[in-house]
């Protein structure tokens, strides 16, 4: 589910998959401590915009997605100094 999307009802969950209300709101309860989704009282639950990612483990996505990153650059011909402007500019932007 995208960030963002709301979760079904308890209720609703647990009937549309025939399980018990229970069971729903563990799983719900679980998903929240593992810090997936978050209750916003009366108005849901709620996919959270950030996942949590241990440290090392984002350290190593993000060299991941810096070589992914400089073989594109590469692709379109970009140098060195193009590649990382662009790169601060999209770091400016968020």
């Amino acid at each position: 589910m995208p960030a963002g999307e709301r979760l079904p009802t308890v209720r609703e969950l647990a009937a549309d998959l025939g399980v018990a209300v229970n069971t729903v709101a563990k799983a719900y309860r679980k998903l929240e401590s593992d810090g997936l989704v978050a209750g916003r009282g009366r108005r849901g639950t709620f996919v959270v915009d950030v996942l949590p990612v241990p440290p090392e483990e984002a350290e190593l996505r993000l060299a991941v997605a810096a070589r992914a990153y400089v073989r594109r650059a590469r692709q379109l011909g970009a140098d060195d100094r193009t590649a990382l402007r662009a790169a601060r500019r999209a770091l400016k932007r968020d």
